[in-house]
Order: C-alpha cells, then structure tokens, then sequence
C-alpha cells in the first residue's frame, strides 16, 4: 500500500485522487452513484453501487477493481428492482444501499427495498458476482441498514440493523437467525446521544471486521443542523464472542464531510460508508459524497480500536 496516495489529519486518510467513482465513470444513464458494498473475489475488488435513475428511482452496478482505486464499471446494471411477484410487491420504488458479506464460498448482499408500502430488506446471494439469486425479504416495514457477520456464533447468525422509524430513536439493534431469513431475539445495542454527532440517528456502516481485540463495526451518525443534516462516520468495537456487548463505541466521529464532493452534491454534507476491508494493518474504506460520488480512504486497525477504547461512550 501506497501511504503517499493518502492525506489527512484524522483517523481516516483520503485518497488523493477521490472521486473514484462518478456518474460520467457509468456507461449507462444515471443521476449519481455512491453508498457501495464491496467484496474481494478472485483477487479482484467487487463494488456493488447505488445508482439513481433520472426517475429518481435507484438500482444497483457493479465495477471491478485490481487495486481498490481504479474500476471498470460493467456495461449493464448488476439489480434493477423485480417487476413483479412477491418481491415485485416491495421493490416498486428502487433497491438501494447494499451491504456483502462474504460466508463459506457464497456472497450474501443485503439491500433495501423500497414500495409504496414502506422500506424493507431483501436479501440475496451469488457466488460468481454474475448471477444474482433473490433469497427472501428478512424485515418488515421498516427497517434499513442491515450487516450480517462473518461468522456463526453456535447455531446463531448475528445482524445489526436500524429500525427506520420516528416512533423510536433512530438506533442499533442486533438480532440472531440459524437459517439467514427468519430473525428474531432483538434487542437494541446503541442509541443515539442527545446533544451529539449522532444526536439524529446512529445505524450500522459496513459489515463488521475481525480484528484481536473484537469486531470492528463502522457507524454512521447524524446530526440535524440550522441548515439540514449532517451525515458522518463512526467505530464501535463488539465482543468477539458475543457481538451483543459492545467492548467500546467513539465518542467522536471518524470522518465527516470535508471535501466539496462531500459538501456538495445531491444530498450536502455526507459521508456513508456501507464498505471497508482489512489488508494487514489497515482498514480500507469505501464511501459515499453527497449521495453523488464514491471516494475511498484508509485508517489503521489500531488507531480505530484505540478510538473506541480510549475515548469511549456509553452505547446507551
């Protein structure tokens, strides 16, 4: 890795030649991209994006990478919403945000799906990153922002996700499955703080990362301003045996919206990360500008444990 490629005073280092990604980079007509997920398969960078289409409704691309840095996008898009059926019904109004999470040798994608009835998660899976398989619809309204761990926990899957309700705080919930679609035992793990970064909302960012002192989570935050909402990025460390108990979540942000295709864009003043990978020391990140650009960025496995052991908030 490069480190001359990256700059900044914070946690997180930028690439210096972000935007990676930008609407003129997608060979077919679309509005914006940005929020992916990303994946390593056959030792080459998967980016799975949010695109919108010039009726407002979004689907999902997909580019290959040998580096992380430079992408080919494919010609044609990787999800458009299902036109009909059951999965028809809940994906009317666009499929959105996707999440991957790499288990045995299948790649399970997390999305959220949107209909006149509110927002859903799908769940689907593919193992060539060619053919896409639609598993089963795993919330009901409405919930958004679902990670799934790597690994099993005994019998159990473990998701964290964000009921996406104004009934209660906009919060991080964990809930367990043996069989990845039927979920259940929830129980809440972070809430937002009054007077804080994520005074709005705090919800899951990419799926948790393993590292030895526990599993790396990425957050996101929001705070509602004079001028509207700003979106940043925050780290929580869970407990490697049982992701329920958080070993430490940071009480500041770790990236916030700085560059002008941050500040500017279709939606100012975020940044949203739903991708990041370890490589040795580091953890890459991949994240979305203003609902308009992909950039990227690394931060040391070190400097994100310690900001969440050091300087650390209650979660509730």
């Amino acid at each position: 890795m490069n480190l001359d490629l990256y700059r900044g005073s914070g946690v997180v280092k930028r690439y210096i030649y972000n935007p990676i990604l930008t609407k003129d980079d997608i060979p077919y007509q679309v509005s914006s991209v940005y929020n992916p997920a990303i994946a390593m398969y056959q030792d080459k960078y998967v980016l799975i994006f949010r695109s919108a289409r010039l009726n407002g409704r979004s689907i999902l691309g997909k580019a290959i990478s040998t580096d992380g840095l430079n992408f080919d996008v494919d010609e044609e898009p990787f999800m458009l919403p299902e036109g009909d059926g059951y999965f028809g019904r809940y994906e009317s109004a666009g499929i959105e945000d996707p999440r991957i999470t790499k288990i045995g040798d299948e790649y399970f994608i997390t999305y959220s799906a949107y209909s006149e009835y509110g927002v859903r998660i799908g769940l689907a899976k593919t193992v060539d990153f060619k053919k896409v398989e639609r598993i089963a619809l795993i919330t009901s309204a409405d919930h958004r922002n679902i990670v799934i761990f790597p690994e099993k926990f005994g019998s159990d899957y473990v998701r964290l996700d964000r009921p996406h309700s104004d009934i209660i705080p906009w919060s991080i919930w964990v809930s367990y499955s043996n069989d990845l679609v039927h979920w259940g035992r929830s129980d809440i793990l972070i809430k937002p703080k009054s007077y804080h970064w994520d005074e709005l909302k705090v919800g899951p960012g990419s799926p948790p990362i393993k590292t030895k002192e526990g599993w790396l989570s990425i957050t996101h935050g929001v705070y509602t301003t004079m001028s509207g909402s700003v979106y940043r990025l925050g780290v929580a460390l869970h407990d490697l045996n049982d992701p329920s108990k958080i070993i430490g979540i940071s009480d500041e942000w770790i990236l916030e919206p700085e560059d002008d295709w941050e500040r500017v864009g279709y939606v100012p003043n975020v940044v949203f990360c739903a991708a990041a990978l370890k490589e040795g020391d580091f953890i890459r990140l991949w994240w979305g500008g203003a609902d308009s650009v992909v950039c990227t960025g690394i931060a040391r496995v070190e400097d994100l444990v310690g900001k969440c052991l050091k300087n650390s908030r209650k979660a509730l």
